[in-house]
């Protein structure tokens, strides 16, 4: 299965639950565009090898953020973002 990052860059999006499931997760206060710009640069910034495709979802794993983002394959919107285990 090939990944298109770039299309993931383009169309990704969110609910409004989605930011409160961020800051909960993350233990965070981030504002919506706050919370917007982190996931836009992890997905920038992350390497095409850490993105990976397991069911309906997308999975990038960012180790320099610590966290795991999770996007439906679908639909493109942000599912929830954890962080890694050490």
């Amino acid at each position: 299965m090939i990944i298109n990052k770039n299309e993931i860059l383009k169309k990704h999006c969110y609910t409004e639950l989605v930011y409160q499931r961020i800051n909960k997760k993350l233990g965070t206060n981030f504002s919506k565009k706050e919370s917007e710009e982190l996931i836009e640069k992890v997905l920038l910034e992350t390497a095409l090898e850490n993105y990976q495709k397991i069911g309906k979802n997308f999975y990038i794993s960012n180790q320099e953020e610590n966290i795991k983002i999770t996007v439906n394959s679908n639909t493109f919107r942000i599912i929830t973002v954890d962080k890694l285990m050490k």
